[in-house]
């Protein structure tokens, strides 16, 4: 349906699915820095708490920084983008959208998957919480939504792998932009040090590395990480969840 002169526009949202301990926050820093993108961090973080119990860094601030109910963060998904802006970009941790959390409300946003190599996601989790489990970091919960997004479209929506995103920062942008249906532009390469208010209350504890940063980069240190036999193990079921989604992965542009 064609809207009439003077009408205003749908904005585009963009529900950005990731795991921990990927370059999710790096990416919410790209469409920040966009001038028509307003961004939101985890929204759902507190529902997750507030549900699981779960002992995470800096438990009390984030519960005091967000709604608990996941139907009130559903309904801000699809109300008015701050600052009136044209795209809005959602940074979704997997983990957080427990069995009883409604996803209805994602249909109505452009969804793209962020994957890491899971022995990378574990041994950065690891440096933060000690351990982990194959839900804490989210796998299976991502290939949920991943399918459900498949069987609706009718084919894979976007798929990025975080280091190809730190080779080839401009290109997998560039196609990224083009698979959401977005103008790419430059700003989303580079952006200014530094908290941002955006930002969850959470950072302190998990963000040093991005606050630091000014754009995508390798890491200096890309060795293959030495991880203990619990978390191996982990590694092993996660891998086939992340070589699926892999298989769909977009690969750079060069226009």
């Amino acid at each position: 349906m064609r809207r009439g002169r003077g009408m205003a526009s749908e904005p585009v949202r963009i529900a950005m699915w990731s795991g921990p301990r990927n370059i999710s926050t790096a990416m919410m820093r790209a469409f920040e820095n966009r001038p028509d993108t307003a961004v939101v961090d985890e929204p759902f973080y507190a529902c997750y708490l507030e549900a699981t119990g779960a002992d995470h860094p800096m438990r009390a601030e984030v519960l005091a920084s967000q709604p608990h109910d996941w139907r009130t963060v559903a309904a801000a998904m699809l109300g008015p983008v701050p600052n009136g802006r044209a795209i809005f970009y959602q940074k979704h941790m997997t983990h957080h959208m427990l069995p009883d959390f409604g996803l209805d409300w994602a249909e109505r946003c452009r969804n793209s998957f962020l994957i890491r190599a899971p022995e990378r996601v574990l041994a950065s989790y690891a440096k933060v919480r000690g351990t982990a489990t194959l839900v804490d970091i989210g796998v299976p919960q991502q290939a949920a939504i991943f399918d459900a997004a498949c069987q609706r479209l009718g084919h894979a929506p976007p798929v990025i792998d975080g280091a190809d995103v730190l080779a080839e920062p401009e290109g997998i942008m560039r196609a990224l932009c083009a698979a959401l249906n977005i103008a790419f532009v430059p700003q989303m390469l580079r952006w200014p040090s530094g908290r941002r208010d955006s930002d969850g209350v959470w950072a302190p504890a998990w963000y040093s590395a991005v606050e630091a940063s000014t754009g995508f980069a390798v890491p200096a240190d890309d060795n293959e990480p030495d991880l203990p036999d619990a978390l191996r193990r982990v590694v092993d079921q996660a891998r086939p969840y992340y070589e699926r989604l892999a298989k769909h992965r977009i690969r750079p542009s060069r226009n």
